[in-house]
């Protein structure tokens, strides 16, 4: 296979599968260093167990960000 296949078959899975195929690249790339990356590293992957298992629901960005105007705006 090569590299065109490659890609073509990763960009064909669904989401989750691709962040799981990027993060991977990503950490390839980028080793963790310090113990803050290793604890953020962990507490996201928490966090996607707890969304795929529906104990926390996502927000929306552009709510997210409404707030956070709102709150320089005072």
């Amino acid at each position: 296979m090569n590299t065109k296949e490659l890609i073509n078959e990763v960009v064909s899975l669904p989401v989750e599968e691709r962040t799981l195929v990027v993060d991977s690249l990503l950490r390839s790339l980028n080793q963790p260093e310090s113990e803050v990356d290793k604890e953020w590293a962990s507490l996201a992957q928490k966090r996607l167990v707890e969304m795929k298992n529906g104990t926390i629901k996502s927000i929306p960005g552009d709510e997210v960000f409404k707030k956070i105007w709102k709150r320089f705006e005072k």
